[in-house]
């Protein structure tokens, strides 16, 4: 491991603000989060005492039972450019409060949250952003979604945006940017919600996030991806655990005079002996998937995304971008000993530097010495496949809905006539209109969309049926906005109703809001269209894929989106007059995706 050059400790060289800014995060001086917050304002009693008052994830509906608190969580973000070094080499980055990763955001399961977001890139160059809320169902906001050219127009340079939205769903989740590949620059962070617990344990270590990681400007890989001639494919140049970790400078390329340091520093964690220690994992990347494991530990597996499930016992998770698993390890070692924390980008990601390593300190450790425990013995099977559906069942059960329409939305790329390399999904390459977002045309009479928006309008229907057939051999991460995907079905080749898949599940099915299909790999998902009218997202989480066109936009109860419940509010509509604006003084760069449209009345497509 070239990128350890010390022989025996892990003292870094980077102060912490070199590395990551004002962020604590990695350090051995980061809190550990609590079990709940007081509700500072709250309606009784009980939400004083424990998230989610008298509500029990085995017994309460997560989706309609959540409380009504009364409380609003209240941030501010300034979102700017700075220079720093999360493993090392020298660049500049998008920061959230002068912070990489950017600062947690916290609440109790029914909270509201309120964001207020200013856009400070107002220079080298100027650019828009927009803040999505990961896994957040948006029931009745919408326009809160954080999609510019869909939910919103960007935040242009120098204004600022209020985002306010409720977390009817509790667990872990993170926020990033959602215009164009940004986030893949720094632009995210950690989002908490604390409710009722389907396990015990002492302590929340709380984040784990891993992420790969590009000495390039993010702009600059999209540019190369979606160059003439690209093959679509890059290599991350690192693998980051809290924002953290070593680079060997003696790799960097030849004629490369940026500023590089050798042992940069790790990240840090702490143990008390005997004690359960729940922590969240968050694959924060943009692109590899990512396989976690602790040395000589074995995790108990409790959350997948925003859902409970039923707790099993495993040695690695794997996790795709945009998932989160949540673990309890039980600290059974002796004080004074130290393990490494593991994150390995698989065999079917692009990297070159796949291993991020983290320390953790047992109490009476020294917390610069350097662990020499041993990795699990658990080969990589290549396939980027989530653990087997078999395994993952949700806490809560909730019985299958008989679909009303099922639809097929297959992947295939193809290199076009100017021989830029673009993704189809549903045989469409997608691309958003920044100035002219899709949820306003909703609202219109007689609205209609250009095919290359790519825009599925499914009516009135209520629960629909997602069959995706993958003959690509890249794993993608599908995620779904505005509610949580049914998984009834993932495995190799394409989907046949007779078909044997991982782990099979009519009864209880896995829900989670990100699911990988495999290469050469099939997915089958169902969603309650009904429930949340919008208009929502389904991609694929690989920034660089969404990038050259892997982009839908499902359409749901438009004739309620037109009634005056779902009038978007003016605040919302602002974005579009300040963008309008700017983009009438400067032409930003767009490589984006976007969205198609087709009228679905019942039956199968």
């Amino acid at each position: 491991m070239g990128f350890l050059k010390s022989c025996c400790d892990l003292i870094g060289e980077l102060s912490s603000s070199a590395q990551n800014g004002k962020s604590y995060w990695g350090t051995i001086a980061a809190p550990a989060l609590p079990l709940w917050l007081l509700s500072g304002g709250g309606p009784g009693d009980k939400y004083r005492n424990i998230a989610g008052g008298d509500k029990m994830a085995k017994t309460h509906n997560p989706y309609t039972d959540s409380p009504f608190t009364g409380v609003t969580r209240r941030y501010e973000f300034n979102v700017s450019r700075g220079v720093i070094a999360p493993d090392g080499y020298q660049k500049q980055v998008l920061l959230v409060n002068d912070q990489f990763p950017g600062p947690l955001i916290e609440a109790d399961w029914g909270d509201y949250i309120e964001v207020k977001v200013t856009n400070s890139i107002v220079d080298g160059p100027p650019e828009g952003t927009a803040i999505h809320w990961h896994g957040f169902l948006q029931t009745g906001t919408p326009w809160m979604d954080g999609v510019p050219g869909v939910t919103q127009c960007p935040i242009a340079p120098g204004k600022t945006f209020t985002y306010k939205f409720r977390a009817e769903l509790y667990g872990s989740s993170w926020y990033h940017s959602h215009y164009s590949a940004q986030y893949a620059g720094g632009l995210y962070g950690p989002m908490v919600i604390y409710g009722p617990r389907n396990a015990e344990y002492d302590v929340d270590v709380g984040p784990v996030m891993v992420n790969d990681w590009w000495h390039r400007d993010y702009f600059k890989v999209v540019e190369e991806i979606m160059a003439p001639g690209s093959n679509g494919q890059t290599k991350s140049d690192n693998n980051l655990i809290n924002g953290k970790m070593n680079f060997d400078c003696s790799t960097v390329d030849s004629g490369d005079k940026t500023p590089c340091t050798d042992n940069a520093g790790l990240s840090k964690f702490k143990f008390q002996p005997g004690k359960k220690h729940r922590l969240r994992f968050m694959n924060m990347g943009a692109e590899g998937t990512q396989r976690i494991s602790i040395d000589a530990h074995n995790m108990t597996v409790i959350a997948n995304d925003f859902v409970s499930i039923e707790p099993y016992e495993t040695q690695v998770v794997t996790l795709g971008v945009g998932q989160r698993v949540d673990v309890i390890v039980d600290a059974h070692a002796k004080p004074g000993t130290a393990f490494w924390l593991r994150s390995n980008m698989t065999t079917c990601s692009a990297t070159k530097q796949p291993l991020a390593l983290a320390a953790i300190y047992y109490e009476g450790a020294d917390n610069s010495s350097m662990p020499t425990s041993k990795p699990w013995n658990v080969p990589d099977p290549g396939t980027c496949a989530n653990d087997d559906l078999a395994l993952t069942k949700p806490f809560y059960p909730m019985a299958l809905p008989a679909p009303s329409w099922t639809q097929h939305m297959d992947i295939s790329n193809f290199v076009n006539s100017t021989g830029h390399l673009l993704w189809e999904f549903g045989g469409v390459t997608a691309r958003v209109d920044y100035n002219d977002p899709t949820l306003f045309r909703a609202q219109e009479p007689g609205f209609r969309f250009e095919r290359d928006l790519n825009v599925i309008d499914y009516g009135t229907n209520s629960s629909i049926r997602i069959i995706i057939n993958n003959p690509s051999r890249s794993a993608h991460p599908i995620h779904a906005h505005g509610l949580n995907m049914y998984i009834l079905s993932a495995g190799p080749g394409n989907y046949a109703e007779n078909t044997t898949s991982r782990g099979r599940n009519l009864a209880n099915p896995m829900r989670r809001d990100v699911q990988m299909v495999t290469g050469n790999g099939h997915v089958v998902v169902q969603l309650d269209a009904g429930k949340n009218p919008g208009v929502w997202p389904l991609h694929c989480h690989v920034a660089w894929h969404a990038s050259a066109g892997f982009f839908s936009q499902m359409l749901f109860r438009p004739d309620l989106l037109r009634g005056p419940r779902f009038r978007v509010p003016d605040p919302v509509r602002q974005t579009c007059r300040e963008w309008a604006a700017f983009t009438g003084a400067h032409v930003p760069d767009q490589i984006d995706s976007g969205l198609k449209v087709r009228s679905l009345g019942g039956g199968e497509r």
